[in-house]
């Protein structure tokens, strides 16, 4: 009989039963609601053995991938040890490599964790001030072309982990990471598919990781990104993203302005209302939306509208919460 391991414990599934109800029968506190794998709030993560096919139904390629599943259409073929998504990992140590400023407010942080990190570009990690304040960063590195992880830390005014990082970390120290985390990242199997990749500030972050990642693995569909700021200062990496397009026909990049000053060969407006006048029919392509959560918000629907299927649409909003408990 088949058996699956939760927390400390090693439960035997009955014939036909469901990961959900097994746990359940023996007091876990595992949420759930309808029972048939349409809600998602039993979601689970499979950390060693395989979940089926049938258990993943519904849910995105970048959580099947991650090896999610949903406990109440999971009756396993082989055993499982599984967890809660929202079960924390233990903290890694990493040792800070490079600080390099971007933008006036946008600093480049370059960490080498004391472990490997199996991570995806795009993911975030929680990057720990201390055991009680910490932020998500999304990592712009590439494993297969970077030696450490790179965030793009953003300075907010009164922002206790920001202005940590900018005022008082120096290469050299070493902090504390969790993760990684997050479903926004490049899925190979579909290189011919039509990726858009929508950003304002400091979303480049994982932009860029997806970016360099579907290239780096031979995506041979076109591949648009939209970049956007107020104003010129707030734009960066422009030289190595124009380096991108002249190395690789299949991409094309637009600096996007919404302030009075535009300079030549950039786009004026909001960007996600560039990107959608500039790519107005969006079947079948694969979209990508970082930043701020009020473009993120308006940027989903209009995809949407468009003709991206919801499960096409990755977002990644940017929150600007000072402080986040652990």
């Amino acid at each position: 009989m088949v058996a699956i391991r939760f927390e400390t414990e090693r439960y035997t599934l009955e014939p036909e039963q469901s990961v959900l109800d097994c746990l359940l029968q023996h007091g876990a506190p595992i949420p759930f609601s309808c029972r048939n794998g349409v809600c998602q709030t039993c979601m689970m993560k499979a950390l060693d053995g395989q979940p089926p096919e049938a258990a993943q139904q519904g849910l995105k390629d970048t959580l099947r991938m991650q090896q999610y599943f949903l406990a109440c259409i999971c009756r396993p073929e082989e055993e499982l040890c599984v967890a809660l998504p929202s079960q924390q990992e233990s903290a890694i140590p990493a040792t800070v490599e490079s600080l390099h400023p971007l933008t006036k407010d946008i600093l480049l942080v370059a960490l080498r964790p004391h472990e490997p990190l199996d991570y995806r570009p795009g993911q975030f990690i929680h990057l720990l001030r201390d055991e009680h304040l910490a932020r998500s960063y999304s990592l712009a590195s590439v494993p297969a072309a970077d030696d450490h992880l790179h965030l793009h830390v953003r300075h907010l005014p009164g922002g206790h982990v920001s202005g940590w990082v900018h005022e008082h970390l120096r290469v050299g120290h070493t902090v504390d990471i969790r993760g990684p985390a997050g479903e926004c990242f490049y899925v190979p199997g579909q290189p011919e598919q039509p990726i858009l990749l929508i950003g304002t500030g400091s979303g480049l972050a994982p932009l860029y990781g997806i970016l360099r990642d579907a290239l780096e693995q031979g995506h041979t569909g076109p591949i648009r990104l939209f970049h956007g700021s107020r104003d010129p200062d707030g734009l960066y990496l422009a030289d190595p993203l124009r380096k991108l397009t002249r190395e690789y026909t299949n991409f094309d990049y637009v600096p996007c302005l919404s302030g009075a000053v535009v300079p030549p060969h950039h786009a004026a407006g909001r960007v996600h209302e560039v990107a959608l006048r500039e790519v107005p029919e969006l079947k079948n392509w694969r979209v990508y939306l970082c930043g701020h959560p009020a473009m993120v918000q308006q940027a989903q629907m209009q995809a949407f509208l468009a003709g991206a299927a919801i499960q096409d649409i990755y977002a990644d909003a940017f929150t600007v919460n000072v402080t986040t408990s652990l």
